[in-house]
């Protein structure tokens, strides 16, 4: 196939739209097809810079609409899947489990079968055409439940996912494993740990903390900020999954980690600290606004993550620290 047609799911999203755009450019040979719903979560304002590319196109349209999905793959001979769209936001899935398992699982079953139905003339039998296809799942460190004090999940950690989101996430990898192992469709799963940068959805914790820091209001922190969680530059993962994508091998899951634990607590000081550098009050500090809020159900203590497959086998480490991809997010939810 001289030029790719690659379906990207959920590309108005944070994820998503960080990714479109430095998928395009690290590829000259590829046609672009952005699937989104247009969600709370989606904003196509987040792909003004792609929007006039003659490599792109826009199609909205929820992934649980199989003659949708079908129709998407028949009609633009899609030749891959980056898949990217889900329900994602812990608090929404313990409010309302139901639309999770709709998008997460469901949706993703829907464009595996169409994949499948597209690329393959019989299970292990991939249509010429389609012979180096490949379904890239994105997924989270969520689905391997928590951590003590020390250790970290790694490739080979048992699923044990904690909230109706993990335990979806964790439902659509066993899918895609399962199309891997019965069709030998060509797949590859990723499982990233916390993403955090320009264009996130401001219900995330650091756009939550510089948004209701920026207007005074009390910046919320759950329970006593303790629970610690790996924090990963979404430039960093993007650059990730497109060599992944490129040179990952199918059936693999790879781990992806900022190598960047610190407790939420530490998360809110920092940011507090570099606003009032950047966007100084003169009554006090950012500081003065935190408040600790009582606790999420079933909050997990500790996500780290152990990158040395991706290290190891493709070369690949994150470049942003917490300082300076902290600094870049928060100058450009300032300059918003």
């Amino acid at each position: 196939m001289s030029r790719r047609n690659v379906l990207i799911t959920g590309g108005a999203g944070f994820i998503g739209s960080n990714f479109v755009p430095y998928f395009l450019e690290k590829h000259s040979d590829v046609q672009v097809f952005n699937l989104d719903k247009l969600t709370y979560a989606g904003d196509l304002a987040n792909l003004k810079e792609i929007e006039d590319q003659d490599r792109y196109t826009f199609i909205e349209g929820d992934i649980c609409d199989l003659e949708l999905v079908k129709n998407t793959f028949s009609e633009h001979q899609i030749s891959d899947v980056i898949h990217f769209a889900a329900e994602s936001h812990v608090d929404n899935s313990i409010s309302g489990p139901e639309a999770f398992v709709k998008t997460n699982v469901n949706g993703t079953f829907n464009l595996l079968d169409a994949a499948r139905n597209s690329w393959q003339n019989a299970p292990g039998d991939n249509k010429k055409t389609f012979s180096d296809s490949t379904f890239h799942h994105i997924s989270t460190d969520e689905v391997y439940g928590t951590l003590g004090d020390t250790g970290y999940f790694s490739e080979t950690t048992a699923y044990a996912p904690n909230s109706p989101y993990s335990a979806s996430k964790a439902s659509s990898d066993m899918l895609v494993r399962s199309f891997f192992h019965t069709y030998g469709l060509n797949v590859k799963i990723t499982n990233c740990s916390n993403n955090y940068g320009p264009k996130q959805h401001k219900e995330k914790l650091i756009p939550t903390i510089i948004r209701s820091a920026l207007s005074r209001n009390d910046i919320p922190v759950y329970g006593d900020g303790k629970n610690v969680r790996d924090w990963l530059f979404v430039q960093d993962h993007c650059e990730a999954i497109n060599l992944i994508f490129e040179k990952g091998h199918y059936g693999e899951t790879y781990c992806i980690g900022g190598e960047c634990e610190k407790q939420n607590i530490e998360i809110v000081n920092t940011i507090c600290d570099l606003l009032q550098e950047l966007a100084p009050i003169e009554d006090g500090h950012y500081r003065d606004h935190i408040k600790f809020v009582k606790d999420r159900p079933g909050h997990d203590k500790r996500y780290a993550v152990d990158i040395s497959k991706i290290k190891n086998e493709l070369g690949w480490s994150p470049h942003e620290n917490l300082n300076s991809g902290l600094r870049k997010t928060v100058e450009w939810y300032i300059s918003k």
